[in-house]
């Protein structure tokens, strides 16, 4: 097709300003992979937030200049302004449940300023009931020492139906336990404990879980509430899986253990159902140990894996433990 000088200019404009929008809707594609959440039901008060994952595909910086929300009831926070190449960040979205009621919702507007500017939006949506409040909306255990057993309680309020219930408490964690208390009831006011004990064998690392309390009601039986912590080691113990092979019983072997400590710590014992174990003492309290352990099996253990328990002593003192695992014959 011949076009005089100008409508080709046009023409080359025109195609370039395709190519630049449906290059942007590539990238942010790749970039954003979720654009949408639904929260569902939840109570009042209760700790409600998701994190909208961002990847950087570009050969350059990404930078979010700002998040505009289309509603109060969400508020978006800028976790990762900068985002290098090949790397990851987050904009985190909060529903605000101690102050708004009933189905909600907004549209997240992303502003990208670097190194193309474009506008990326979010959606969130969900219901937040009136009748249902928990108090506090969040159980936070902050830090845990691995091999501690600790517990946490929350209330749940409830004003409506005469016969309303909790029916069960459940986590898709087993090493997160859930139990509901029925505190008190008069009419339509119903009160609740909620409790969550997190188990000795939580593994290491920060968590966010949800524990979900089912409802008799029918239309919104399930409601979540927020789970979070951070369980750390207060000691590590190298190997922490003792493989002793096959052994007859009164047949000793010895391992070396190293064991590290966040503060200085001596050794009051160490114990393992149906083995005798023996070391030297370790009175100085020092931050790590390197010693060697003598492992001896009885009649009354197993082929089968045992949980070896490591006390300290010191000022904090903490248990932490191994595994054990021979062929006793």
């Amino acid at each position: 097709m011949n076009c005089g000088p100008f409508t080709c200019l046009l023409s080359v404009a025109a195609a370039a300003v395709v190519f630049t929008s449906q290059a942007a809707a590539n990238w942010t594609d790749q970039a954003f992979q979720v654009k949408s959440h639904n929260f569902g039901t939840v109570a009042v008060g209760a700790k409600t937030e998701f994190r909208f994952p961002i990847y950087n595909p570009l050969n350059q910086p990404i930078h979010i200049q700002t998040v505009r929300a289309s509603c109060g009831c969400t508020t978006p926070i800028v976790e990762t302004p900068y985002i290098e190449p090949g790397q990851s960040g987050s904009i985190l979205a909060r529903f605000n449940t101690p102050t708004f009621r009933g189905k909600k919702g907004a549209t997240l507007t992303v502003v990208i300023d670097k190194p193309y500017y474009t506008e990326v939006r979010l959606r969130v949506d969900g219901y937040i009931r009136s009748d249902m409040v928990f108090h506090p909306g969040e159980i936070d255990f902050g830090m845990i020492n691995r091999g501690d057993s600790v517990d946490q309680s929350t209330r749940v309020l409830y004003a409506g139906r005469g016969d309303w219930q909790i029916v069960d408490v459940r986590s898709s964690q087993p090493w997160i336990q859930a139990s509901k208390e029925e505190v008190k009831r008069s009419g339509g006011s119903v009160e609740y404990k909620i409790n969550v004990a997190i188990r000795e064998d939580a593994p290491i690392g920060f968590f966010q879980n949800e524990v979900v309390v089912t409802t008799n009601d029918r239309s919104m039986p399930r409601v979540p509430l927020i789970v979070s912590g951070r369980v750390d080691a207060a000691l590590t113990i190298a190997p922490q899986s003792l493989a002793l092979g096959q052994l007859k019983i009164g047949q000793a072997v010895e391992e070396r253990l190293v064991i590290r400590g966040q503060e200085p710590f001596t050794i009051d014992a160490i114990e393992c159902e149906g083995w005798d174990i023996a070391f030297e003492p370790i009175t100085q309290a020092k931050k790590m140990h390197i010693f060697t352990v003598k492992f001896t099996p009885t009649e009354s253990a197993t082929s089968q894996k045992q949980t070896v328990v490591i006390k300290t002593g010191g000022d904090k003192p903490v248990t932490a433990k191994a595994m054990l695992t021979a062929d006793v014959q």
